[in-house]
Protein backbone atom coordinates (compact mmCIF):
# COMPACT_ATOMS: atom_id res chain seq x y z
CA UNK A 1 0.00 0.00 0.00
CA UNK A 2 2.87 2.65 0.85
CA UNK A 3 4.36 1.99 -2.41
CA UNK A 4 0.62 2.24 -4.32
CA UNK A 5 0.49 5.78 -2.42
CA UNK A 6 3.79 6.87 -3.47
CA UNK A 7 3.07 6.52 -7.50
CA UNK A 8 -0.31 7.71 -6.36
CA UNK A 9 0.90 11.13 -5.43
CA UNK A 10 3.47 11.13 -8.11
CA UNK A 11 0.49 10.94 -10.21
CA UNK A 12 -1.21 13.87 -8.41
CA UNK A 13 2.22 15.87 -8.44
CA UNK A 14 2.08 15.47 -12.30
CA UNK A 15 -1.68 16.77 -12.54
CA UNK A 16 -0.32 19.92 -10.60
CA UNK A 17 2.25 20.73 -12.18
CA UNK A 18 -0.47 20.77 -15.47
CA UNK A 19 -2.31 23.09 -13.81
CA UNK A 20 0.89 25.56 -12.92
CA UNK A 21 1.64 24.69 -17.10
CA UNK A 22 -1.87 26.31 -17.96
CA UNK A 23 -1.79 29.14 -16.06
CA UNK A 24 1.41 30.39 -18.24
CA UNK A 25 -0.06 28.71 -21.61
CA UNK A 26 -1.47 32.56 -22.32
CA UNK A 27 -0.53 31.83 -26.45
CA UNK A 28 -0.15 29.64 -29.04
CA UNK A 29 3.64 29.89 -28.55
CA UNK A 30 3.66 29.50 -25.34
CA UNK A 31 1.63 26.18 -25.76
CA UNK A 32 3.78 24.91 -28.31
CA UNK A 33 7.07 25.94 -27.49
CA UNK A 34 6.80 27.10 -23.79
CA UNK A 35 7.62 30.96 -25.08
CA UNK A 36 11.23 29.90 -25.83
CA UNK A 37 12.01 31.28 -22.21
CA UNK A 38 14.03 27.73 -21.02
CA UNK A 39 17.59 28.51 -19.14
CA UNK A 40 19.87 25.87 -18.97
CA UNK A 41 18.82 22.92 -16.18
CA UNK A 42 15.55 23.58 -17.64
CA UNK A 43 16.33 22.87 -20.64
CA UNK A 44 18.34 19.66 -20.55
CA UNK A 45 16.29 18.29 -18.53
CA UNK A 46 13.73 18.50 -20.82
CA UNK A 47 15.67 17.34 -24.06
CA UNK A 48 17.02 14.40 -21.77
CA UNK A 49 13.04 13.30 -21.37
CA UNK A 50 11.61 13.34 -24.15
CA UNK A 51 14.83 11.28 -25.45
CA UNK A 52 14.93 8.59 -22.93
CA UNK A 53 11.12 7.00 -22.44
CA UNK A 54 9.59 3.62 -22.33
CA UNK A 55 11.65 1.99 -24.92
CA UNK A 56 15.08 3.65 -23.32
CA UNK A 57 14.12 2.79 -19.58
CA UNK A 58 11.72 -0.60 -19.40
CA UNK A 59 13.14 -1.23 -23.13
CA UNK A 60 16.94 -0.51 -22.17
CA UNK A 61 16.48 -3.05 -19.06
CA UNK A 62 15.17 -5.61 -21.24
CA UNK A 63 17.87 -5.14 -23.80
CA UNK A 64 20.38 -5.76 -20.62
CA UNK A 65 18.28 -9.07 -19.77
CA UNK A 66 18.57 -10.49 -23.22
CA UNK A 67 22.26 -9.19 -24.09
CA UNK A 68 24.05 -8.05 -21.46
CA UNK A 69 25.73 -4.43 -21.64
CA UNK A 70 25.74 -4.16 -25.66
CA UNK A 71 21.89 -3.75 -24.66
CA UNK A 72 22.86 -0.24 -24.35
CA UNK A 73 23.52 0.36 -28.04
CA UNK A 74 19.71 1.55 -28.30
CA UNK A 75 19.86 4.60 -26.00
CA UNK A 76 23.27 5.06 -27.13
CA UNK A 77 22.34 5.86 -30.51
CA UNK A 78 19.80 8.14 -29.17
CA UNK A 79 22.45 9.85 -27.50
CA UNK A 80 24.37 10.08 -30.36
CA UNK A 81 21.40 11.62 -32.36
CA UNK A 82 20.51 13.97 -29.82
CA UNK A 83 23.96 15.39 -29.15
CA UNK A 84 24.54 16.09 -33.50
CA UNK A 85 21.28 17.89 -33.34
CA UNK A 86 23.01 20.56 -30.89
CA UNK A 87 26.33 20.34 -32.93
CA UNK A 88 25.08 20.47 -36.34
CA UNK A 89 21.44 21.56 -36.59
CA UNK A 90 20.78 23.96 -34.02
CA UNK A 91 22.14 26.87 -35.10
CA UNK A 92 20.25 26.58 -38.38
CA UNK A 93 16.79 25.49 -37.03
CA UNK A 94 16.65 28.28 -34.61
CA UNK A 95 18.21 30.98 -37.23
CA UNK A 96 15.15 30.19 -39.96
CA UNK A 97 12.41 29.46 -37.25
CA UNK A 98 11.46 26.11 -38.33
CA UNK A 99 10.42 24.30 -35.02
CA UNK A 100 8.81 21.28 -37.44
CA UNK A 101 10.03 18.73 -39.97
CA UNK A 102 7.37 19.58 -42.68
CA UNK A 103 7.82 23.02 -42.31
CA UNK A 104 11.25 22.20 -43.01
CA UNK A 105 10.31 20.13 -46.16
CA UNK A 106 7.61 22.40 -46.65
CA UNK A 107 9.54 25.85 -47.28
CA UNK A 108 12.12 24.19 -49.56
CA UNK A 109 9.86 21.79 -51.21
CA UNK A 110 6.21 22.96 -51.65
CA UNK A 111 3.19 21.74 -50.30
CA UNK A 112 2.75 18.33 -51.56
CA UNK A 113 6.21 17.40 -50.11
CA UNK A 114 4.75 19.36 -46.94
CA UNK A 115 1.92 17.17 -46.84
CA UNK A 116 3.82 13.86 -47.35
CA UNK A 117 6.45 14.85 -44.61
CA UNK A 118 3.51 15.52 -42.02
CA UNK A 119 1.78 11.91 -42.95
CA UNK A 120 5.21 10.59 -42.05
CA UNK A 121 6.17 12.35 -38.87
CA UNK A 122 2.45 11.88 -37.26
CA UNK A 123 2.86 8.32 -37.81
CA UNK A 124 6.37 8.19 -36.23
CA UNK A 125 5.39 10.54 -33.40
CA UNK A 126 2.40 8.73 -32.70
CA UNK A 127 3.57 4.89 -32.84
CA UNK A 128 6.41 5.83 -30.59
CA UNK A 129 3.80 7.87 -28.10
CA UNK A 130 1.92 4.39 -28.31
CA UNK A 131 5.18 2.26 -27.47
CA UNK A 132 4.91 5.04 -24.10
CA UNK A 133 1.88 3.95 -23.49
CA UNK A 134 2.16 0.31 -23.69
CA UNK A 135 5.19 0.57 -20.73
CA UNK A 136 3.02 2.12 -18.61
CA UNK A 137 0.55 -0.67 -18.53
CA UNK A 138 3.48 -2.77 -18.64
CA UNK A 139 4.67 -1.43 -15.00
CA UNK A 140 1.64 -0.46 -13.49
CA UNK A 141 0.59 -3.90 -14.41
CA UNK A 142 3.14 -5.30 -12.56
CA UNK A 143 2.42 -2.80 -8.96
CA UNK A 144 -0.83 -2.56 -8.93
CA UNK A 145 -2.04 -6.07 -10.75
CA UNK A 146 -4.31 -4.55 -13.17
CA UNK A 147 -4.95 -5.47 -16.55
CA UNK A 148 -2.31 -4.20 -18.88
CA UNK A 149 -5.15 -2.17 -20.78
CA UNK A 150 -6.93 -0.79 -17.56
CA UNK A 151 -3.33 0.12 -16.43
CA UNK A 152 -2.45 1.74 -20.00
CA UNK A 153 -5.30 3.60 -19.94
CA UNK A 154 -4.63 4.67 -16.04
CA UNK A 155 -1.23 6.31 -17.15
CA UNK A 156 -2.31 8.00 -20.62
CA UNK A 157 -5.27 9.85 -18.59
CA UNK A 158 -2.32 11.51 -16.53
CA UNK A 159 -0.32 12.39 -19.92
CA UNK A 160 -3.70 13.67 -21.57
CA UNK A 161 -5.22 16.13 -18.49
CA UNK A 162 -1.67 17.80 -18.20
CA UNK A 163 -0.51 18.28 -21.50
CA UNK A 164 -3.98 19.83 -22.89
CA UNK A 165 -4.07 21.57 -19.88
CA UNK A 166 -1.09 23.68 -20.62
CA UNK A 167 0.57 22.07 -23.63
CA UNK A 168 4.84 22.72 -23.62
CA UNK A 169 4.28 24.40 -20.26
CA UNK A 170 3.05 21.84 -18.43
CA UNK A 171 5.02 19.42 -19.91
CA UNK A 172 8.12 20.90 -19.47
CA UNK A 173 7.36 21.47 -15.58
CA UNK A 174 6.48 17.73 -15.46
CA UNK A 175 9.78 16.92 -17.39
CA UNK A 176 11.98 18.64 -14.88
CA UNK A 177 10.09 16.74 -11.56
CA UNK A 178 10.64 13.49 -13.75
CA UNK A 179 14.37 14.22 -14.63
CA UNK A 180 15.05 14.60 -11.15
CA UNK A 181 12.72 11.27 -9.70
CA UNK A 182 14.18 9.24 -13.07
CA UNK A 183 17.82 10.35 -11.74
CA UNK A 184 17.72 9.41 -8.15
CA UNK A 185 15.54 6.28 -9.20
CA UNK A 186 17.98 4.78 -11.69
CA UNK A 187 21.46 6.02 -10.63
CA UNK A 188 21.33 6.85 -6.87
CA UNK A 189 18.75 3.76 -5.99
CA UNK A 190 18.64 0.33 -9.02
CA UNK A 191 21.89 0.65 -10.28
CA UNK A 192 23.70 0.28 -7.20
CA UNK A 193 21.47 -2.41 -5.07
CA UNK A 194 20.95 -4.37 -8.06
CA UNK A 195 24.29 -5.18 -9.03
CA UNK A 196 24.69 -5.25 -4.72
CA UNK A 197 21.93 -8.19 -4.98
CA UNK A 198 23.37 -10.37 -7.87
CA UNK A 199 26.84 -10.66 -6.00
CA UNK A 200 28.69 -7.98 -7.73
CA UNK A 201 30.05 -7.35 -11.16
CA UNK A 202 32.68 -10.24 -10.85
CA UNK A 203 29.74 -12.66 -9.73
CA UNK A 204 27.81 -11.40 -12.73
CA UNK A 205 30.82 -12.24 -14.86
CA UNK A 206 31.42 -15.43 -13.25
CA UNK A 207 27.40 -16.29 -13.45
CA UNK A 208 26.49 -15.26 -16.93
CA UNK A 209 27.94 -15.82 -20.79
CA UNK A 210 30.77 -13.86 -21.97
CA UNK A 211 28.87 -12.21 -24.04
CA UNK A 212 26.73 -10.30 -21.94
CA UNK A 213 29.79 -8.55 -20.96
CA UNK A 214 31.18 -7.52 -24.54
CA UNK A 215 30.24 -4.33 -26.42
CA UNK A 216 29.40 -6.09 -29.54
CA UNK A 217 27.08 -9.04 -27.53
CA UNK A 218 24.14 -7.47 -29.49
CA UNK A 219 25.44 -7.94 -32.71
CA UNK A 220 27.21 -6.23 -35.00
CA UNK A 221 24.30 -5.80 -37.28
CA UNK A 222 21.48 -5.08 -34.72
CA UNK A 223 23.93 -2.48 -33.14
CA UNK A 224 24.26 -0.56 -36.80
CA UNK A 225 20.45 -1.23 -37.33
CA UNK A 226 19.86 0.82 -34.14
CA UNK A 227 22.36 3.45 -35.18
CA UNK A 228 20.24 3.91 -38.19
CA UNK A 229 17.43 3.93 -36.76
CA UNK A 230 18.01 5.86 -33.61
CA UNK A 231 20.96 8.07 -34.64
CA UNK A 232 19.68 9.37 -37.89
CA UNK A 233 15.98 9.30 -36.79
CA UNK A 234 16.15 11.05 -33.73
CA UNK A 235 18.26 13.82 -35.83
CA UNK A 236 14.95 14.43 -37.28
CA UNK A 237 12.55 13.75 -34.35
CA UNK A 238 9.87 16.13 -34.41
CA UNK A 239 9.76 16.45 -30.44
CA UNK A 240 13.18 17.15 -30.40
CA UNK A 241 13.05 20.24 -33.41
CA UNK A 242 9.75 21.75 -31.12
CA UNK A 243 12.20 21.16 -27.74
CA UNK A 244 14.87 23.30 -29.42
CA UNK A 245 12.65 26.35 -29.32
CA UNK A 246 12.11 26.31 -25.91
CA UNK A 247 15.24 27.58 -25.13
CA UNK A 248 15.86 30.96 -24.42
CA UNK A 249 19.20 31.27 -26.87
CA UNK A 250 21.58 29.59 -29.23
CA UNK A 251 24.08 28.81 -26.36
CA UNK A 252 21.36 27.08 -24.50
CA UNK A 253 19.94 24.83 -27.17
CA UNK A 254 23.99 23.77 -28.50
CA UNK A 255 25.17 22.94 -24.87
CA UNK A 256 22.17 21.93 -23.78
CA UNK A 257 22.03 19.24 -26.30
CA UNK A 258 25.36 17.86 -25.73
CA UNK A 259 24.92 17.82 -21.66
CA UNK A 260 21.55 15.46 -22.71
CA UNK A 261 23.61 13.28 -24.95
CA UNK A 262 26.50 12.46 -22.23
CA UNK A 263 23.44 12.12 -19.77
CA UNK A 264 21.49 9.58 -22.16
CA UNK A 265 24.61 7.33 -22.62
CA UNK A 266 25.59 7.17 -19.20
CA UNK A 267 21.60 6.47 -18.37
CA UNK A 268 21.81 4.11 -21.64
CA UNK A 269 24.80 2.22 -19.66
CA UNK A 270 22.88 2.26 -16.01
CA UNK A 271 19.85 0.23 -17.92
CA UNK A 272 21.84 -2.18 -19.43
CA UNK A 273 23.98 -2.98 -16.41
CA UNK A 274 20.49 -3.21 -14.55
CA UNK A 275 19.14 -5.82 -16.64
CA UNK A 276 22.21 -7.85 -16.70
CA UNK A 277 21.75 -7.70 -12.85
CA UNK A 278 18.09 -8.77 -13.38
CA UNK A 279 19.38 -11.89 -15.24
CA UNK A 280 21.33 -12.95 -12.65
CA UNK A 281 18.60 -12.16 -10.06
CA UNK A 282 15.43 -13.12 -12.18
CA UNK A 283 16.96 -16.06 -14.95
CA UNK A 284 13.57 -17.24 -15.75
CA UNK A 285 11.16 -14.46 -16.75
CA UNK A 286 8.61 -14.98 -19.37
CA UNK A 287 8.76 -11.29 -20.68
CA UNK A 288 12.67 -9.49 -20.64
CA UNK A 289 9.84 -6.63 -21.01
CA UNK A 290 8.73 -7.01 -17.06
CA UNK A 291 12.19 -7.49 -15.88
CA UNK A 292 12.56 -3.65 -14.58
CA UNK A 293 9.23 -3.91 -12.62
CA UNK A 294 10.34 -7.15 -11.12
CA UNK A 295 13.68 -6.51 -10.34
CA UNK A 296 12.65 -3.22 -8.76
CA UNK A 297 10.08 -5.73 -6.56
CA UNK A 298 12.62 -8.19 -5.51
CA UNK A 299 15.70 -5.81 -4.41
CA UNK A 300 13.78 -2.85 -3.08
CA UNK A 301 12.29 -1.94 0.35
CA UNK A 302 9.02 -0.80 0.23
CA UNK A 303 8.45 2.84 -0.22
CA UNK A 304 11.79 3.20 -2.98
CA UNK A 305 9.93 0.29 -4.67
CA UNK A 306 7.16 2.58 -5.86
CA UNK A 307 9.80 5.73 -6.17
CA UNK A 308 11.76 3.67 -8.80
CA UNK A 309 8.78 2.91 -10.45
CA UNK A 310 7.53 6.17 -10.35
CA UNK A 311 11.12 6.67 -12.13
CA UNK A 312 10.15 4.54 -14.95
CA UNK A 313 6.46 6.12 -14.92
CA UNK A 314 8.24 9.45 -15.89
CA UNK A 315 10.64 8.29 -18.20
CA UNK A 316 7.61 6.91 -19.88
CA UNK A 317 5.02 9.62 -19.21
CA UNK A 318 7.57 12.72 -20.09
CA UNK A 319 8.87 10.82 -23.74
CA UNK A 320 5.29 10.34 -24.69
CA UNK A 321 3.64 13.73 -23.78
CA UNK A 322 6.55 15.49 -26.11
CA UNK A 323 5.61 13.02 -29.06
CA UNK A 324 2.07 13.62 -28.92
CA UNK A 325 2.43 17.58 -28.85
CA UNK A 326 4.86 17.00 -31.48
CA UNK A 327 2.30 15.24 -33.70
CA UNK A 328 -0.44 17.45 -32.58
CA UNK A 329 2.04 20.34 -33.33
CA UNK A 330 2.32 18.67 -37.33
CA UNK A 331 -1.33 18.64 -37.51
CA UNK A 332 -1.55 22.11 -36.92
CA UNK A 333 1.18 23.95 -38.50
CA UNK A 334 2.09 22.11 -41.37
CA UNK A 335 -1.88 20.47 -42.35
CA UNK A 336 -4.56 22.52 -40.63
CA UNK A 337 -3.04 26.25 -40.96
CA UNK A 338 -2.46 25.72 -44.12
CA UNK A 339 -6.02 25.45 -45.02
CA UNK A 340 -7.67 27.49 -42.39
CA UNK A 341 -4.84 30.63 -41.40
CA UNK A 342 -3.99 32.09 -38.12
CA UNK A 343 -7.21 30.37 -36.76
CA UNK A 344 -4.94 27.41 -36.62
CA UNK A 345 -2.75 28.92 -34.62
CA UNK A 346 -4.96 29.45 -31.29
CA UNK A 347 -4.23 27.94 -28.29
CA UNK A 348 -7.72 25.91 -28.67
CA UNK A 349 -6.85 24.44 -32.19
CA UNK A 350 -4.00 22.93 -30.26
CA UNK A 351 -5.41 21.69 -27.71
CA UNK A 352 -7.63 20.32 -29.63
CA UNK A 353 -5.63 18.34 -32.16
CA UNK A 354 -3.05 17.13 -29.39
CA UNK A 355 -6.51 15.77 -27.68
CA UNK A 356 -7.31 13.82 -30.80
CA UNK A 357 -3.96 12.73 -31.12
CA UNK A 358 -3.62 11.81 -26.99
CA UNK A 359 -7.34 9.59 -28.06
CA UNK A 360 -5.45 8.09 -31.31
CA UNK A 361 -2.37 6.70 -29.37
CA UNK A 362 -4.53 4.95 -26.83
CA UNK A 363 -6.82 2.91 -29.58
CA UNK A 364 -3.58 1.66 -31.28
CA UNK A 365 -2.14 1.58 -27.91
CA UNK A 366 -4.54 -2.29 -27.53
CA UNK A 367 -3.35 -3.14 -30.42
CA UNK A 368 0.30 -2.93 -30.06
CA UNK A 369 2.20 -5.55 -27.70
CA UNK A 370 6.42 -4.63 -27.95
CA UNK A 371 7.78 -1.40 -26.77
CA UNK A 372 11.08 -1.89 -28.59
CA UNK A 373 9.42 -3.14 -31.42
CA UNK A 374 6.68 -0.16 -32.01
CA UNK A 375 9.39 2.42 -32.16
CA UNK A 376 11.66 0.40 -34.40
CA UNK A 377 9.20 -0.05 -36.73
CA UNK A 378 8.05 4.03 -36.62
CA UNK A 379 11.80 4.62 -36.62
CA UNK A 380 12.28 2.65 -39.34
CA UNK A 381 9.84 4.44 -41.50
CA UNK A 382 11.06 7.94 -40.27
CA UNK A 383 14.56 7.76 -41.17
CA UNK A 384 14.23 5.59 -44.42
CA UNK A 385 11.79 8.59 -45.68
CA UNK A 386 12.82 11.75 -44.20
CA UNK A 387 16.42 11.78 -43.09
CA UNK A 388 18.00 12.53 -46.75
CA UNK A 389 15.23 14.98 -47.78
CA UNK A 390 15.78 17.00 -44.40
CA UNK A 391 19.30 16.84 -44.58
CA UNK A 392 19.32 18.22 -48.10
CA UNK A 393 16.96 21.04 -47.62
CA UNK A 394 19.11 22.40 -44.72
CA UNK A 395 22.71 21.22 -46.94
CA UNK A 396 22.02 21.03 -50.57
CA UNK A 397 21.53 23.69 -52.71
CA UNK A 398 20.75 21.91 -56.19
CA UNK A 399 17.94 19.63 -54.03
CA UNK A 400 14.53 19.95 -55.71
CA UNK A 401 10.66 19.27 -54.80
CA UNK A 402 10.55 16.15 -57.34
CA UNK A 403 13.70 14.46 -55.73
CA UNK A 404 12.68 14.97 -52.40
CA UNK A 405 8.74 13.54 -53.19
CA UNK A 406 10.73 10.82 -55.65
CA UNK A 407 13.33 10.23 -52.21
CA UNK A 408 10.46 9.82 -49.71
CA UNK A 409 7.97 7.52 -51.72
CA UNK A 410 11.42 5.68 -52.57
CA UNK A 411 12.29 5.28 -48.73
CA UNK A 412 9.00 4.44 -47.50
CA UNK A 413 8.40 1.75 -50.29
CA UNK A 414 11.50 -0.08 -49.50
CA UNK A 415 11.07 -0.10 -46.34
CA UNK A 416 7.74 -1.28 -46.17
CA UNK A 417 9.34 -3.82 -48.52
CA UNK A 418 11.91 -5.46 -46.44
CA UNK A 419 9.11 -5.22 -43.66
CA UNK A 420 6.69 -7.73 -45.34
CA UNK A 421 9.82 -9.68 -46.68
CA UNK A 422 12.28 -9.91 -43.72
CA UNK A 423 9.89 -9.08 -40.85
CA UNK A 424 8.41 -6.05 -38.89
CA UNK A 425 11.30 -5.71 -36.18
CA UNK A 426 14.41 -6.74 -38.72
CA UNK A 427 17.85 -4.53 -39.44
CA UNK A 428 16.84 -4.55 -43.44
CA UNK A 429 14.05 -2.32 -43.73
CA UNK A 430 15.88 0.77 -42.54
CA UNK A 431 19.04 -0.13 -44.43
CA UNK A 432 17.78 -0.74 -47.69
CA UNK A 433 14.77 1.89 -47.38
CA UNK A 434 17.07 4.82 -46.50
CA UNK A 435 19.57 4.03 -49.19
CA UNK A 436 16.99 3.52 -52.05
CA UNK A 437 15.96 7.40 -50.60
CA UNK A 438 20.05 8.51 -51.53
CA UNK A 439 19.87 7.30 -54.41
CA UNK A 440 17.14 8.46 -55.96
CA UNK A 441 17.41 12.06 -54.05
CA UNK A 442 21.02 12.44 -55.62
CA UNK A 443 19.62 10.95 -59.27
CA UNK A 444 16.96 12.85 -59.51
CA UNK A 445 18.58 16.25 -57.80
CA UNK A 446 21.13 16.01 -60.45
CA UNK A 447 18.50 15.46 -63.52
CA UNK A 448 16.57 18.06 -62.38
CA UNK A 449 18.08 20.29 -60.10
CA UNK A 450 16.04 22.87 -58.30
CA UNK A 451 15.12 26.18 -60.41
CA UNK A 452 17.33 29.27 -59.66
CA UNK A 453 16.08 31.86 -57.03
CA UNK A 454 12.24 31.16 -58.04
CA UNK A 455 9.69 31.78 -54.98
CA UNK A 456 9.90 33.20 -51.57
CA UNK A 457 10.08 30.23 -50.13
CA UNK A 458 13.03 28.06 -51.65
CA UNK A 459 15.29 31.12 -51.72
CA UNK A 460 14.70 31.10 -47.79
CA UNK A 461 16.00 27.82 -47.72
CA UNK A 462 18.47 28.09 -50.85
CA UNK A 463 20.32 30.25 -49.06
CA UNK A 464 20.39 28.38 -45.56
CA UNK A 465 21.58 25.16 -47.29
CA UNK A 466 24.42 27.47 -49.14
CA UNK A 467 25.64 29.14 -45.44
Amino acid sequence: MTDKLVIALYFMVMLGAGYAGMRRSRDAEDFTVAGRRLGPFMYTSAMSTVVLGGASTVGGVSLGYQYGVSGMALVLALACGITAIGLLLSKKLLRNGIYTVPDLIGRRFGISARHLASVIVVFYSLMVGVSQIVAIGTVLNVVFGLSPTVAAMAGWAVITLYSVAGGMWSITLTDVIQFVIKTAGIFVILLPLSIHRAGGLGHMQARLPHSFFSPIGIGVGTILAYFLLFFFGFMIDQGNWQRLFTARSEKVAFYGCVASGVYCALYGLAGALIGTAARVILPTLANPDNAYAELARKVLPVGIFGLVIAAALAATMSCASGLLIGASTVLTNDVYRPLRGERAASVRANRVALAVVCVAALMVSFASGSVVGTVTVAADLLAAALFVPALGALFWPRASRTAAVASMIAGAAGCVLFMVVDGLYANEPVMYGGLASLVVFLAVGALKPAPSRTGAAPVQLESLASE
